[in-house]
Formats: structure tokens, sequence, C-alpha cells
């Protein structure tokens, strides 16, 4: 008789501690933030990527009563900063933007110590950089088709610059490659500024680059512009054609960009972190910022957790075959 007293008196109070801990988890998660968050950024500061994170970071900030406080954790192609976010404690407070990297790791790298697909949770999409395909200012070909004809003749000896394995300038240059079913000299740089520099200079022939950094020259006529990487004319530089509409009909290279928590991470945090990233969004300052530089705030609609996933998804099957047939790093 005392034992089933004892017995029921133990789970009353199991289960009281075990109400008070729902009730206390509850309320924190009601009441959080509590103190600042940390959005990591997995290249250096003052790239687009960096300059997206840094832009979003205050709107988001002020929507939460708390700091955004951006981190760079640059290398190795962003897995660095992937695996720091992977291990992060789930409580909402570190979270994570990237870009295409987040879908091309896998083809990329044998042994990742995440799953690009299983190991974060997803908040939103945030905006698309587009593209612009470039040559030195004497190279002899003056539009595409003459490119085209160009390349198709001169193979290997024509050299195309990237900011090295995994970056967005070699996956539009592979990209290019495969449509034409050509192979051109790939030169790797340790990032876009130099291998940039080396086209104004002559030391290159091409070279696949970002619009946030290359305005100014085309507008300058410092390069030759042979196509953006996007379905339809940036406004930007509405007298530049797009590839798609000169024959590579579909070709379409972006670096698009997304916010991730670390898995487990609770549901009423995430759905505060899409609140916080959709406010910063619809700010006019940061959309009006964004499209000074030719970048492209995607519509509401792709700022959820469902959008982002399928996006990832999607550039995984589609990049992972053109990568693996590469053979990067080459």
């Amino acid at each position: 008789m005392h034992f089933r007293k004892r017995l029921l008196a133990s789970i009353t109070l199991s289960l009281a501690f075990a109400s008070a801990l729902t009730c206390s988890t509850a309320l924190a998660q009601k009441d959080w933030p509590t103190r600042s968050i940390q959005l990591e950024v997995p290249f250096a500061a003052g790239g687009p990527t960096d300059s997206i994170a840094r832009l979003i970071a205050v709107p988001m900030g002020q929507y939460l009563g708390q700091t955004v406080v951006v981190e760079n954790v640059p290398g190795a192609g962003g897995t660095i900063a992937s695996t720091k976010v992977a291990r992060a404690a789930p409580d909402g407070y570190t979270i994570y933007i990237h870009h295409i990297g987040m879908a091309t790791a896998s083809a990329l790298y044998d042994k990742l110590s995440y799953d690009p697909l299983t190991s974060f949770e997803y908040i939103g999409q945030v905006a698309d950089v587009p593209m612009v395909l470039m040559g030195r200012k004497d190279l002899p070909p003056n539009n595409f088709k003459e490119l085209e004809a160009y390349i198709k003749a001169n193979g290997a000896k024509v050299t195309m610059a990237n900011a090295g394995p995994g970056a967005v300038s070699q996956l539009c240059g592979l990209l290019l490659q495969s449509r034409l079913g050509v192979k051109l000299t790939n030169i790797p740089y340790k990032g876009t500024g130099p291998a940039l520099t080396d086209l104004l200079g002559g030391q290159v022939d091409l070279l696949c680059d970002q619009t946030t950094q290359i305005i100014p020259y085309i507008k300058d006529n410092r390069v030759k512009s042979y196509g953006t990487t996007t379905l339809k004319r940036l406004p930007a530089i509405p007298n530049v054609p797009t590839l798609s509409e000169q024959g590579l009909k579909g070709f379409e290279v972006k670096a698009w960009h997304g916010v991730y928590a670390p898995k487990g991470t609770p549901q009423a945090v995430l759905d505060k972190l899409n609140a916080a990233l959709k406010f910063a969004l619809n700010s006019p300052d940061v959309k009006k910022r964004l499209e000074d530089s030719s970048i492209d705030v995607v519509s509401m609609d792709k700022v959820t957790p469902k959008s982002l996933k399928t996006q990832l998804e999607n550039e995984i099957n589609a990049w992972g075959p053109i990568i693996r047939k590469a053979n990067i790093p080459d």
C-alpha cells in the first residue's frame, strides 16, 4: 500500500516537473530573443553575400528587438561556416546566410561533416545576384555569336578566369562550356577581385562575374559584355542581351541566397526569424540599396522555409552532374 502511494506520488511529481519544463520552454520561446543573434557569413567581408547580410541584419534586429551581429567565417568554399552552424546550439541565436554554394558542396567535396539538406532548418530565400559573361576589351569577338564561333575554333587556347573551385563564377563557366560542348583553359583565382583585375589588364580572355562589382566597368566599356545569365535583361544594363535570347535557351546562373538555422531550432523561433526576414526585405531602404546593385529581392512567396528547401533540392540536382563531369578541382 505504501509502495503504491510512493509510486503515485513519484508519477505525480514527474508529471508536474514535465509540465513545468514544458511551460518554461514555451515561455522562453515566447520571450525569445533575449540577447544578440549571430548571422554567420561563409565568406570574407566586402563580397556580395556579406553585403546582403549586413543590409538585412539591421532591420531584422529592429524587428526582433536585439542586435543581429554579422560574423565572417570564410574558407573551404563555405564549408567551414556550414559546419560551425550545423554544430551550433539550436536556440535561434546562430543563423546562417549562404548562396548557391550550399547546393554545390556535396558534389565538390567527398566528405562533409554536415548534410546540406538535413543539418539545417530553413528560414527563407533572400535575393538573387545575376551575372554577366565578359571578355577582355581587345578580345576579337564583338557579340555572343562571334564569341561562340571563336571559342569553338580555339578551344583550350581560350582562357576563362574564375574565383576558385565551387565559386559561382566557375559554375557559370562550367555551364557555358557544357552547353557549347567545349573545354576551355580554366584559371582559378582567390576571388573575383584579382580575376577581374587580370581581365581588365588583358591577362585572361573571359570571366563570368556577379553584377555587384562589374556594372561600372560594363558602362565604361572597359570590358566586352557578351550576355547576362538571366532570363530577362537587367534594368541597369538594358543594352546587354541575355545569353538565353542569343541561342543558349534557358541559360540561367544566379547567386541565390537563403537563410538557415541549426537543425532542431524550435518552430516558434523559426517563425519569428522568418517574420524578421520578411520585415527586412520589405524595407524600402533595403530594397533600394539591393536594386541599386542589380540584386533582385525575391518575392515574398519565396521568403518561406518550403521555397528555400525546394530551391536547394533543385539546385543540388541541377549542378551535381555538371560538377562531377567537370571533375572539380581541375
